[in-house]
């Protein structure tokens, strides 16, 4: 995250306080500065996010149609843009969640500037019924921008967002919303919905393949948004993923080979994997790889990386290839032992390798 959370840094932390500061002269703009720099370095990403956005409430107008009217001001006059958006997202958050015919629209002026799905969590959060019907109405907005955070912002399971537990729950809260937008146009857009739909697939599955089911008879945009919002289900190996999608039953394909090499490895090395498959009639074929990664007590679950698609003809040999990295990643330290590398087919584990990992 260190790299990540530098992007907020004492450069973005000024140019916030100059923007706010021409739009309204009276602005504290040395208080603010204090505040706001005051412990900025020890923080993480969200934690700057959230400390500039105090920062703001101590030192914005008391009166909120004020602080909109200079937040509105600052950015007709070209400021707040990229990571300056967040903090002011933030405050917006933090300041108008009870006033949300104030405090919405605002949000709406941002997120072209950089994004503002997290702080939509906090008028989901105080006042789900009128949020979501604000989001209901930007799924038609001629902005992509706010179209994109009707879906991303109401999102069930929203990286680094809070959780909404009603919308975990019952996914029609978001139907309307998704339903709009699921053959929008605009890429960006679109990839959101299918991210929405994935994180509906991990609490309610039979919903989300017929949801896909519905979407793909009407898409006049191919099957992006179901096969991206199925990936985790396909990954599962869940039959009816699997089936809406195209794939063949989880038994048609035959491995004749699946190898690991080397067999043993060094803590930053790669090994390459390659599969041999064969199947007897013409089917599409998913294929995954599975690494039980060595935790500090034992094996973890595994982890699903995507290996290849394939479209298999009947009689032919394919062959795929990739080569997988054992080298820490911020999210993973890799330690010495044995790790065993499952090959998935059509959600089935066709063929299991062990490859020894040493320091």
């Amino acid at each position: 995250m260190a790299a990540v959370k530098e992007q907020l840094n004492v450069g973005v932390v000024s140019a916030i306080g100059a923007a706010i500061h021409d739009a309204w002269p009276g602005f504290e703009l040395d208080r603010y500065s204090h505040l706001a720099l005051s412990g900025l370095e020890s923080r993480e990403v969200m934690a700057r996010v959230d400390h500039v956005g105090a920062a703001l409430a101590a030192t914005m107008p008391t009166d909120p149609g004020t602080s909109a009217h200079v937040i509105r001001a600052a950015v007709a006059a070209g400021g707040l843009q990229g990571w300056a958006s967040l903090p002011v997202n933030d405050y917006i958050a933090k300041t108008m969640v009870g006033l949300p015919a104030i405090g919405l629209p605002l949000l709406a002026v941002l997120t072209s500037n950089f994004s503002a799905e997290f702080a939509l969590r906090a008028f989901l959060l105080g006042q789900l019924p009128f949020t979501l019907e604000q989001c209901r109405r930007w799924a038609e907005d001629d902005n992509e921008h706010v179209r994109r955070l009707a879906s991303e912002g109401t999102r069930p399971r929203l990286p680094w967002g809070r959780q909404v537990r009603p919308l975990i729950d019952d996914p029609s809260h978001t139907s309307a919303i998704v339903n709009t937008l699921f053959d929008d146009e605009s890429l960006y857009v679109r990839r959101s919905v299918a991210n929405h739909l994935n994180d509906v697939s991990k609490d309610h599955p039979e919903h989300a393949v017929r949801v896909a089911q519905r979407w793909l008879e009407r898409s006049t945009h191919g099957d992006y948004v179901a096969r991206h919002g199925l990936r985790t289900l396909v990954k599962r190996g869940d039959g009816a993923a699997l089936t809406t999608l195209g794939f063949g039953p989880a038994g048609g394909v035959v491995i004749r080979e699946f190898s690991v090499s080397p067999e043993v490895v060094k803590i930053g090395s790669s090994v390459s994997l390659r599969a041999v498959l064969h199947a007897d009639s013409n089917q599409r074929a998913a294929i995954d790889y599975r690494v039980h990664y060595q935790g500090a007590r034992g094996p973890n679950a595994p982890k699903v990386f995507k290996f290849a698609v394939r479209t298999l003809s009947a009689g032919v040999a394919v062959v795929v290839q990739r080569e997988q990295a054992f080298q820490h990643v911020s999210i993973r330290t890799i330690r010495p032992g044995r790790h065993t590398i499952d090959l998935q087919v059509n959600g089935r584990v066709a063929a299991q390798r062990d490859v020894e990992v040493v320091a």
